[in-house]
């Protein structure tokens, strides 16, 4: 296993704001058994090509052992990994792999719930004495028999399981096989510190944080308000809001803890998984007490897909996080809805450009490179529990999470074996091995973006400057004292100019044909083409 010395070198950034990070769900990323789930050893098979295409962290799905009721997000050993992915020793090589390429490896991690196959667990519900009953939420009925009070678990019904045995119910926000640890205990934050420094000894670099903003639940058990915009297009999951189980004041002073346990170890970054858009992302940071360095950033996921509504987004975020705080941007996951089907393979290109020229750390996932769509599976043949437990309402996550395509084999190069999720459309040319042999992919635009991320000053660290977008053209300048970069995104299918005052040279195009081009008085816009361009000014710039 690599020691301290030979941990990857420290940009003059710290490495998590210059490097491009990517996300592997490891089900779905390579499998090396034929079972038809990904794995450890299939991950470590395809390290090359993360260094290929420029990736500077992988942030990784979890791995650890699980009754993979919620496939791995609920855990029932914290520090061992399930044999469905392989071994702690095919978890050393991975890592170690990755910082021989100068790859960071960041790890999924959940605090929120165990899995109630957990030891903790166990022991928790086997008596009311037990010395850790106080180590999950555990109440009495109601004066009426019912459940303590009425919040619902995300994933339907009530949020509180009937424990026969001793006679109370337990808590749980998401599934009841997912039972919530009790954070206002400080003997679980002391052992869940232990998991971090844990996984920390091993070389990880940094953990993304699970359901943050939950961890924390309102001590006097007080019911949940009715949600006044409840309507029967809504899943009944939001039929109250989450006033009294979400973003509590004490959560925030948790993940301070948790921040202390990494700023023990050097040159190590934490990411969190949070709530509510904009409106709280800012309280995340932290002030004196740190939090996280990267409270993930989904706006872009979320916005009407027009040039106006995309800069009003950016614009809430950039003002609802603190002074000198970096900025991140994510623009896929494991839970999302994949950018390319979302806006269309052609607008996926001018995403891209978007998400490696805005101001912060661009994080990605799998297959977004070579523009997967999300697979079309129903809900009767779903496999996530979200789905099958709230169905109907658009909440199934497994369009998302089918497998890699590596080339235009049967399998698609993923296994040799049946897949767990289908493949999807396409696969022909949505693959790995096609684009790299089309130097205008939409894989080669990533592998460029990344590069040019990398190297380019005023993209890496410059000012970001917001130009007035007119009509269809995202339009945003990226400034050092002496480089400028000028952004013209045309987020339309038709043609585009913007005039200038002073000309330049195009950089790089979404399209890939125009490097190198001058450009005079107007810069031309091809349907859905985006442009970077050196030292253009647009004429009667508003900033």
């Amino acid at each position: 296993m690599m020691n301290q010395q030979t941990r990857p070198s420290v940009n003059p950034l710290a490495w998590w704001k210059s490097c491009s990070i990517y996300q592997i769900y490891p089900r779905s990323f390579q499998d090396s058994d034929g079972d038809g789930v990904g794995d450890l050893p299939g991950l470590l098979s395809r390290v090359d090509y993360l260094a290929w295409l420029g990736v500077g962290a992988v942030w990784l799905s979890p791995v650890y052992r699980s009754p993979m009721v919620d496939f791995g997000y609920d855990i029932s050993d914290y520090t061992d990994i399930d044999p469905l992915f392989g071994t702690l020793a095919d978890f050393d090589r991975v890592v170690d792999a990755l910082h021989e390429r100068r790859i960071r490896l960041i790890l999924d991690v959940v605090p929120n719930h165990t899995s109630d196959q957990h030891s903790w667990f166990i022991e928790s519900r086997s008596s009311r004495d037990n010395p850790r009953r106080d180590w999950y939420v555990w109440a009495d009925p109601g004066p009426d028999g019912l459940p303590p009070n009425n919040w619902l678990s995300r994933f339907g019904g009530s949020a509180w399981e009937w424990d026969e045995r001793t006679g109370q119910y337990y808590y749980h926000a998401f599934l009841r096989e997912q039972p919530d640890l009790n954070w206002h205990n400080p003997a679980v934050r002391e052992a869940f510190a232990d998991v971090l420094r844990f996984w920390l000894r091993r070389g990880v670099d940094g953990f993304r944080v699970d359901a943050s903003a939950v961890l924390a639940e309102d001590p006097l058990l007080r019911d949940d308000p009715p949600n006044p915009d409840f309507d029967a297009e809504m899943p009944p999951t939001d039929k109250f809001k989450r006033v009294f189980t979400d973003i509590r004041p004490e959560t925030m002073s948790y993940i301070e803890e948790m921040r202390a346990v990494l700023d023990a170890f050097p040159d190590r970054v934490l990411l969190g998984e949070v709530q509510e858009g904009f409106r709280h992302i800012g309280q995340f940071y932290g002030g004196e007490r740190p939090r996280f360095h990267l409270p993930l950033n989904s706006l872009l996921l979320e916005t009407d897909w027009d040039a106006a509504s995309i800069a009003a987004r950016i614009d809430q975020y950039i003002n609802a996080i603190p002074d000198g705080a970096w900025p991140v941007w994510v623009l896929g996951g494991h839970d999302k809805p994949r950018i390319a089907t979302r806006v269309g393979l052609q607008q996926a290109r001018i995403a891209a450009m978007l998400l490696f020229t805005l101001s912060g750390t661009p994080i990605f996932f799998e297959g977004d490179e070579i523009g997967m769509p999300s697979s079309q599976i129903s809900s009767e043949d779903a496999c996530d529990p979200f789905e099958i437990r709230v169905p109907g309402f658009g909440l199934n996550r497994d369009p998302e999470r089918a497998p890699m395509r590596w080339d235009a084999s049967e399998k698609a190069g993923f296994t040799t074996g049946e897949p767990w999720l289908p493949l999807g459309d396409d696969v022909a040319q949505r693959n790995v091995a096609f684009e790299r042999g089309d130097e205008r992919s939409l894989l080669s635009l990533y592998r460029q973006l990344i590069a040019l991320r990398q190297t380019e000053p005023a993209l890496l660290a410059g000012d970001f400057r917001p130009l007035r977008s007119r009509g269809n053209v995202l339009l945003f300048r990226r400034c050092t004292r002496d480089r400028q970069l000028l952004i013209a995104l045309n987020v339309s299918d038709g043609s585009e100019t913007v005039s200038l005052r002073g000309g330049g040279m195009v950089r790089l195009n979404s399209l890939l044909d125009r490097i190198g081009e001058p450009v005079d008085s107007q810069l031309y816009l091809r349907p859905n083409e985006g442009v970077i361009a050196e030292s253009c000014v647009p004429e009667r710039a508003n900033e």
